[in-house]
């Protein structure tokens, strides 16, 4: 075996020129597609743990439908054993209940509709990170307070400014309509100009007064420690909530728009790596099948002076595995060494992609990841694609005669 090894390996340097073009070819595809997948992956676990930690949370404790048609009526009291659920469990970094409700706000004649959320700026602050979007003014000081945090645009379509008063009127849990003034004390950038023309917040004390909540909630946002303990944690909470009319629901099923244009975008990342493994797959093919055809009289005088087929395919097939690991190890070095530095120095992207990153709530970087999973699954895949390439040529050594060999020009 080691005589073989020798051989295989002198033999791959006779004509150095194809050799090099075949480990580049295989690098730069084991490269390319590392890259491309560890950025995919990077860019989508950043942006949705910062959609999550920024206002919807990882898991949403709510009543039965309430995602379908939400509504004052659909809500539940946060009673000692929800409370207990989650403060003993390791991965819940912070919870937060919120009242829900849809709002006319009035200002000097003007008017507009609202997505009213009432709060507990103490929960809030220490859970999840909106309330560190304030433009202009403060947060909210306490729950009970008469005070309102608006949309940047809501405040700038009602032409409303700090410190004045506007009026809210919302139909409240038994239907009846509740209105109060309340003093605006500051203005947030939810980095969706579609919400900050909708959204304001109030106290969860307040909400619950105007709504007649009678101390009752929406539902309970949830921070956890990473993604990777969503199914977990969810699981252990449903159980032990231990009530048929809550439903613990993951950010999946919260923002599932947020799920669909992540799937749409790996769609389209899965369909450029797999024209670049086809390319690569005909470039290996391509390669080894002109290293036969050269070496045809070659293997017509080995065939004659009594070396089995068999061994000579095995010599050919030796020779492209270590063409193989050879490829296979330098582009696994060089995508590792940029993922990881993307994943520390992110690209940041220009205008045009930036206003559909904030979009969907985006921060407009590109970064990677060097997760060990992918880097063994594109190595896997760009195996597997220049092992069947390989084939071909092998089976052409396979099926040569000496005769035709020796004649071959």
């Amino acid at each position: 075996m080691s005589i073989f090894l020798k051989l295989a390996w002198r033999n791959i340097w006779r004509n150095s020129r194809r050799s090099l073009l075949t480990l580049t070819a295989i690098a730069f595809a084991v490269f390319v597609a590392e890259t491309m997948k560890g950025m995919q992956v990077g860019t989508f676990e950043f942006n949705i743990e910062h959609t999550l930690r920024f206002f919807s949370g990882y898991l949403q404790i709510q009543r039965e439908e309430y995602s379908d048609f939400p509504s004052p009526s659909k809500s539940f009291r946060v009673r000692r054993e929800i409370s207990a659920a989650l403060d003993r469990e390791k991965d819940v970094v912070g919870y937060a209940p919120r009242i829900t409700g849809s709002a006319l706000v009035g200002y000097k004649g003007n008017s507009y509709g609202a997505m009213l959320i009432g709060v507990s700026p103490h929960a809030e602050e220490k859970t999840f990170e909106f309330t560190k979007r304030i433009v202009t003014g403060r947060f909210l000081q306490n729950d009970t307070s008469a005070e309102v945090v608006l949309g940047e645009g809501l405040m700038r379509n009602l032409h409303a400014r700090i410190g004045e008063k506007i009026v809210i009127l919302a139909q409240g849990r038994d239907g009846s309509m509740g209105n109060m003034k309340f003093k605006i004390v500051g203005a947030v950038r939810m980095g969706s100009s579609e919400i900050d023309k909708k959204i304001l917040f109030i106290g969860i004390a307040a909400a619950n007064e105007m709504l007649a909540m009678h101390g009752a909630v929406s539902y309970i946002a949830v921070r956890l420690s990473s993604l990777g303990v969503v199914g977990k944690v969810q699981k252990r909470l449903q159980e032990k909530l231990n009530d048929t009319k809550l439903r613990v629901l993951s950010w999946k099923e919260i923002i599932p728009q947020l799920e669909e244009t992540l799937q749409m975008k790996a769609a389209g990342t899965f369909l450029i790596e797999l024209i670049l493994f086809i390319i690569v797959g005909f470039g290996i093919l391509n390669t080894l099948l002109m290293s036969v055809m050269e070496r045809h009289f070659e293997f017509g005088i080995s065939l004659s002076i009594g070396m089995k087929n068999g061994k000579l395919a095995s010599l050919i097939f030796l020779e492209f595995i270590l063409l193989l690991l050879v490829g296979l190890f330098a582009g696994n070095v060089v995508g590792y060494l940029l993922n990881y530095y993307l994943s520390f120095h992110p690209i940041v992207v220009g205008s045009a992609m930036r206003q559909m990153y904030e979009h969907y709530g985006f921060l407009p970087f590109i970064y990677s990841s060097a997760e060990p999973r992918i880097f063994f699954n594109i190595t896997f895949v760009i195996t597997i694609i220049a092992l069947f390439a390989a084939l071909y040529p092998v089976w052409k050594v396979l099926k040569l005669e000496p005769l035709k060999g020796i004649r071959y020009t």
